[in-house]
């Protein structure tokens, strides 16, 4: 069948500039990272906290994401893994797992958060809609790898596979669904939702972040659905099926008993009330202390 229209893949997995070659892989992490630091900072400093912070939790949140994401994708995906002895620990091959690298990117940032003495609810709301424009830009590199795509479609948005990168018992087909694209425009489409309903300023923190959760996983639903790429599979599904269906309902209960005020939600007021800054008080004047009254001698 001759299709009329689709999306040609790019013939490289990155971009030559001379004698160098730029993998858009790590190229689109870098570029979705800094977007999300320029995003958080506006974000926190309308909040009345400091940049600085932004990027301390950046240094160490960033690096913990890597580390988790890979982790989660050694633990799922450990056929995958390359047969060397440093194979779980080559993220440019074989690629992160999401679940993992929120989990471990959160965790080190709610710990330099701790350590700052920041408001934690309200940081979290803050970052939600950077890290969903994060993950819409890594998306692209996935589409240079040609990888992350779903079921066959003759759509005029299909996505064109070369043989090399087409799975198993799909070879006869050209063009695939492009869930990558899909999840891209999902992400930017949540984090401007998020950022909508933050400014009405009717949430408590930190139902944006709970929301983040809930609405990402259900829409991994759906893509882990159309996807046809290798994955451990329990009872037919793919494992990220259960992990996303979980983790949507856990995002939904969470936000629920936040706006009922028993979840976690650290007493933080909501979105558009103003906030102490991320900084240390100073000092006081000096408090008066007055004198003990001395007790009269005995007759």
């Amino acid at each position: 069948m001759n299709l009329l229209a689709f999306i040609p893949s790019p013939s490289e997995n990155g971009i030559r500039i001379g004698p160098l070659f730029l993998h858009a892989y790590g190229l689109a992490y870098v570029v979705g990272v800094s977007a999300a630091i320029f995003i958080a900072i506006r974000r926190w400093e309308a909040e009345g906290g400091s940049r600085e912070l932004v990027y301390e939790v950046a240094m160490w949140g960033f690096p913990a994401g890597l580390i988790g994401g890979r982790v989660y994708f050694d633990i799922t995906s450990f056929n995958l893994m390359p047969k060397h002895w440093w194979g779980p620990f080559a993220i440019w091959d074989g690629g992160l797992g999401i679940w993992g690298g929120i989990l471990f990117g959160a965790l080190g940032g709610i710990w330099v958060l701790r350590r700052r003495g920041a408001d934690i609810p309200r940081f979290m709301d803050v970052g939600a809609p950077a890290i969903l424009v994060a993950q819409a830009i890594g998306r692209i590199g996935n589409y240079f790898n040609q990888e992350l795509f779903g079921k066959p479609t003759t759509l005029p948005w299909g996505l064109e596979i070369s043989p090399a990168h087409r799975p198993v018992g799909y070879l006869q087909y050209k063009t695939f669904n492009p869930t990558f694209l899909y999840e891209l425009i999902f992400d930017l489409a949540l984090a401007a939702l998020l950022i909508w309903l933050g400014r009405r300023g009717k949430i408590r923190h930190p139902g944006l972040f709970a929301l983040y959760v809930a609405g990402y996983s259900g829409f991994r639903i759906f893509e882990e659905s159309l996807r046809i790429d290798p994955s451990t599979r329990y009872f037919g599904l793919r494992l990220n099926f259960y992990v996303a269906s979980i983790l949507c309902l856990a995002g939904l209960v969470w936000f629920w008993r936040i706006q009922r005020g028993g979840g976690w939600s650290g007493g933080s007021r909501p979105s558009g009330e103003p906030m102490a800054v991320d900084k240390a008080a100073p000092p006081g004047p000096p408090r008066k202390v007055k004198p003990a009254r001395q007790p009269s001698p005995r007759a």
